[in-house]
């Protein structure tokens, strides 16, 4: 096949992944389907505009903002390498999803730097995530709002997960989180804003997680995360990224920038524990959080 006979313009526009181009600023030029579909962001809707402008808004693990440091895609512009990082995207929907951004230089003719280019890769457990919602649509454990498990499927998840560590010696934990200040978010902008919230929220819980883990909604604004095969170090850092990502995620209401902030409650299994002793425990340092400022973890 000879390579001049192929459209690659097709190619490029029908790629999996998400394929964007900008000039020496960052100004969007050309945005392919693949860009559409992960980020929810038509070509409309981006091309012309700065790629940080309430668009990608890329941040790292720690919710720093690339966009105005570090950003990989200036940095290859300004030197002409090639560069990758996993770093977290806003979707247009409000939440965050892991990404994996590969950068190169945007050259003329002639070798000058005209722009640069940046291929994103979906890094969720997106897939797992469809299968366990057939799953739960079946057995009628799914919350219908957010899509996730519901208050019932978290309770018969967890009495397996105490099962498994008796037999395989298997460590569990569970995060316990709540949104804050969620019913002035109700007051101020109204229930469909509310749900909205919800949505986001969840969405980068599922997005972020690993596929053997489980997050529900455990009714209103809190949330349970059943995390299987975990260490005390390895909760509290999931849980902090989770609260990291979620402060830095947002929807954009009448161009205004909405975000919320969760508190954490986080523990692990005991040899003694039943499932109310452990809610009861996570629950405690959940309002523990909440006592000590919110927007933070309390483990115990």
């Amino acid at each position: 096949m000879n390579l001049d006979d192929v459209l690659l313009s097709d190619i490029i526009e029908n790629l999996h992944d998400g394929l964007y181009l900008t000039d020496t600023n960052r100004v969007v030029t050309y945005w392919n389907k693949g860009a559409e579909r992960l980020s929810g962001f038509t070509s409309a809707e981006v091309i012309g505009r700065s790629c940080s402008a309430n668009v990608l808004t890329h941040v790292d693990g720690r919710g720093n903002s690339l966009c105005t440091r570090s950003c990989p895609l200036a940095a290859t512009i300004a030197d002409a390498t090639n560069r990758e990082a996993e770093v977290y995207m806003h979707h247009k929907d409000g939440h965050r999803i892991p990404v994996l951004v590969r950068t190169s230089p945007l050259k003329d003719r002639n070798g000058k730097i005209v722009g640069g280019i940046e291929l994103f890769t979906d890094l969720t457990n997106v897939l797992a995530h469809n299968i366990r919602i057939q799953e739960l649509e079946k057995l009628a454990l799914l919350d219908r709002l957010t899509q996730l498990a519901n208050r019932h499927y978290l309770e018969r998840e967890i009495e397996a997960r105490f099962k498994e560590m008796q037999r395989h010696g298997l460590l569990f934990a569970i995060l316990f989180i709540d949104i804050d200040h969620f019913k002035m978010v109700n007051d101020t902008y109204g229930h469909d804003v509310g749900d909205r919230v919800l949505k986001f929220v969840a969405n980068t819980l599922v997005a972020n997680s690993r596929p053997f883990d489980l997050f529900g909604r455990w009714g209103g604004e809190e949330f349970i995360g059943v995390i299987r095969n975990i260490d005390a170090d390895g909760i509290i850092l999931l849980g902090n990224r989770m609260r990291v990502l979620i402060e830095h995620s947002y929807l954009l209401h009448n161009s205004t920038k909405l975000s919320v902030n969760v508190s954490i409650g986080a523990t692990l299994a005991r040899e003694d524990d039943t499932l109310e002793s452990m809610i009861k425990r996570a629950d405690t340092l959940l309002y523990e959080s909440k006592r000590q400022g919110r927007n933070r973890l309390t483990y115990g």
